[in-house]
């Protein structure tokens, strides 16, 4: 009896230890462990990704290319046929492919049943041989007959981009490594030397080579070599008339030469190095900018070149122009030419770029700039109005006046967000309107398309009334989404304006697309 009276006190006791530690109704579910099962987010993560995600979704194109593996860091089209596309990667690889697809006659967001997958734009031809990645490349100018391609590996390659008897299109014809690394390639305009193209390398060289289909040992020749650079020679312009070559470099130099012989033959004397008929260096303390140069351009006409660099400066420098007629120098007219010289007249008449001629100016420092904080990365002048654009690392876009000494038209200081602006261009304008439109692109990922006339209604009124009273700031005529965006690895690197009005792109995710 004893045993059964201590059994059953405790039990009590332990039936009154449970009530106090436990309650039944409080008892939380039991969860195994996953450890792939994801935690759950708070509100303010959902929120932050449904947000992102909504931003990864906006695709404004109406194709893509994306077989590249790894960036996409140069594009060219076809001189002849604009919509033949090449593009060229840190994968070593290059493409060719046809950007000639239907414009759709509503946007995605318009369909009734949108499709929810596209396949990619299938290559025309694949070109391999780099072992480094293809920074550079273009098309020879005039009928287009070759595809140049150049790497970090030094090696330049030509492509025939003709079907010439058995051969096939874009068959490897040469190749040349006489560099470390190709930081740019530049198609010459002269007539009668559209096969003949420049290189600017890491190790400051430029070289011009022409290529030669009819020389089986030798396809690809060198006509001159330059040296004087002392560092990277970063980038390279020809005249429009591809008689002058102007390249700029790291070291703050700046070199026009005369690869033919006819500033020569012109008795334009060279400039003290006997190799340049133009040359300016940081030893000038007028031409100086501190941490290099980085960018150049030549007006449409010859009078000029632009050279952009480090901390936002650009300098305006006089060059020579062979068989000019004009007397006025480039100086006389940057002081502007009347009301009917200014923007939006029914006459344009001679501005700087067409009056400048091959005396006293040449090698003079016409302006100097600084409307920007960082590098300009990009210079483009208009063929149609004298309009300089520049595009920063800081990310603003800035357009001069070239008729009125240089005078800003135009500051758009969040041109892209904050980051960098990596080319801006002129197109081919299809009416009168279109022929004062700027495209950019950045490391934003968006493509953007700017109106360069004044300010207002000028500057896209009827986009403003088109969308409900939202006025287009500062010019933005119409912007192109879909790259990842937000910098290093979903930038735009660049981009090519099509015949048809298309833009074509090269992404630093590895995928071109097509906008229109």
């Amino acid at each position: 009896m004893e045993t059964s009276i201590h059994n059953d006190q405790d039990s009590d006791n332990a039936t009154l230890d449970d009530e106090a530690l436990l309650d039944p109704s409080d008892a939380a579910e039991i969860v195994p462990d996953d450890p792939d099962h994801p935690m759950d987010l708070d509100d303010e993560d959902e929120q932050a990704d449904g947000q992102e995600e909504e931003i990864q979704l906006q695709n404004d194109s109406i194709a893509h290319f994306d077989l590249h593996s790894d960036s996409i860091f140069c594009i060219a089209n076809h001189p002849t046929d604009s919509m033949i596309i090449a593009t060229g990667g840190g994968d070593d690889t290059t493409y060719v492919f046809s950007a000639d697809v239907p414009s759709p006659l509503l946007p995605p967001s318009y369909e009734s049943n949108p499709s929810i997958t596209r396949s990619s734009l299938q290559p025309i031809a694949k070109l391999q041989g780099h072992t480094d990645s293809v920074n550079a490349m273009t098309y020879t100018l005039g009928n287009g007959d070759y595809l140049l391609t150049g790497g970090l590996d030094g090696q330049v390659c030509v492509h025939s981009a003709t079907t010439t008897g058995t051969a096939q299109p874009y068959c490897l014809l040469a190749s040349a490594q006489e560099v470390p690394e190709i930081n740019f390639l530049a198609p010459c305009p002269h007539p009668s030397y559209s096969n003949t193209f420049a290189l600017g390398a890491n190790d400051g060289s430029v070289w011009i080579y022409n290529i030669e289909s009819q020389d089986k040992e030798t396809h690809l020749q060198v006509v001159q070599a330059y040296y004087l650079h002392t560092e990277s020679c970063t980038a390279g312009s020809w005249t429009s008339d591809g008689k002058l070559l102007a390249t700029v470099s790291e070291d703050g130099s700046f070199y026009v030469w005369d690869p033919f012989g006819e500033a020569a033959a012109a008795g334009i004397t060279s400039s003290s190095s006997g190799q340049a008929v133009v040359g300016l260096t940081a030893a000038d303390q007028r031409f100086a900018v501190e941490d290099g140069l980085f960018s150049v351009a030549v007006s449409p006409n010859g009078a000029f070149a632009a050279v952009g660099g480090a901390h936002g400066m650009i300098r305006i420098v006089g060059i020579p122009r062979l068989n000019t007629n004009s007397s006025t120098s480039a100086t006389q007219s940057l002081k502007g030419g009347g009301a009917k010289n200014k923007a939006g007249g029914k006459k344009q008449v001679t501005t700087s770029a067409d009056t400048a001629s091959s005396g006293s100016q040449t090698g003079q420092i016409l302006a100097s700039l600084q409307m920007q904080s960082e590098s300009i990365e990009t210079l483009a002048f208009s063929p149609h109005h004298p309009l300089l654009a520049a595009g920063s690392v800081d990310g603003s876009i800035v357009i001069f006046d070239s008729a009125h000494r240089f005078a800003v038209r135009r500051h758009v200081k969040e041109a892209h967000d904050g980051f960098a602006v990596v080319k801006v261009a002129f197109g081919g304008p299809k009416d009168e309107k279109e022929a004062w439109f700027l495209t950019s692109c950045g490391m934003d990922g968006v493509v953007k398309r700017w109106d360069c006339r004044g300010g207002g209604a000028a500057a896209g009124g009827t986009e403003a009334a088109a969308g409900g009273g939202r006025q287009t700031q500062q010019g933005l005529v119409k912007e192109w989404r879909g790259h990842r965006g937000e910098g290093e690895g979903g930038g735009v690197l660049g981009f090519v304006l099509t015949d048809g009005g298309k833009v074509v792109t090269a992404g630093d995710d590895g995928v071109s697309l097509v906008f229109t």
